[in-house]
């Protein structure tokens, strides 16, 4: 059986059941183990699957994401370490872009001491906290308003980040996986691709619940990143292949 063929079968399989174990996919196909990474590591670098501990399942589609404040609630210990730890990363004087989210939300709330930096972010609810609670000099974006995320997107929201020179953005999202991440609104693909044009350095934050999810519009590779930061739940053999492909994984 040719690649091709293995990996529709693969996929026929999990169509059937959830999680696939590699030993049985292995007996199944009568393959190696390391047959069956490459094949799976193929059909996770198309978004189609996702590894898990032993084993492989379908990647789960997105259409549309939950609003602000239903986030605000979701894994909020996991985000607050995710915060902390980020904002260790911010040196002094830099220059920072805080994507729309409620994880990098978390970031802002560890900066209540800094008087240093200059911070953009598209997020309404960041812009406000950081006014209310630091001395950080603030831009916001300006652009199309999203009610539900909070946040500015489109084409003037780009356009000021396209004319920014950043040390350092820390990018968030609802659904990645090795090939990258994607959202439901083809709106948010112009910020992110701008702000991977404008910053020294991108680092893609974001709790291990998104991983393995893909939405109807791919917007950055995931090689675009210098650094992942998410929670101690990810998966271990993804850290490993990202590692190959050259992006350092922080687990918090």
């Amino acid at each position: 059986m040719i690649p091709a063929e293995r990996q529709r079968t693969i996929l026929t399989l999990l169509g059937n059941q959830e999680v696939i174990s590699i030993s049985e996919l292995t007996h199944q196909l009568d393959v190696s183990h390391m047959t069956i990474r490459r094949d799976i590591a193929k059909l996770e670098s198309d978004g189609r699957v996702m590894s898990v501990s032993g084993g492989v399942q379908l990647t789960e589609t997105i259409h549309t994401e939950l609003s602000h404040d239903v986030k605000i609630n979701q894994h909020r210990n996991e985000k607050a370490e995710i915060g902390m730890y980020a904002a260790q990363l911010i040196k002094p004087n830099m220059t920072v872009y805080l994507d729309a989210g409620t994880t990098t939300l978390e970031i802002a709330h560890q900066l209540n001491h800094r008087d240093d930096l200059l911070v953009i972010t598209n997020d309404f609810a960041i812009a406000c906290y950081l006014m209310n609670h630091s001395e950080c000099d603030i831009y916001h974006t300006g652009g199309k308003v999203d009610k539900s995320n909070q946040s500015c997107v489109g084409q003037k929201a780009a356009h000021l980040l396209r004319e920014m020179n950043i040390d350092l953005a820390f990018v968030s999202t609802s659904s990645w996986n090795q090939r990258g991440i994607s959202t439901p609104s083809e709106d948010k693909v112009l910020v992110k691709k701008a702000i991977i044009t404008s910053a020294q350095q991108c680092y893609l934050v974001s709790d291990s619940s998104k991983y393995g999810k893909v939405a109807t519009f791919h917007a950055v590779d995931i090689d675009s990143f210098d650094k992942v930061i998410t929670d101690s739940d990810f998966p271990a053999s993804c850290i490993d292949d990202l590692s190959e492909r050259g992006i350092e994984v922080a687990t918090v």
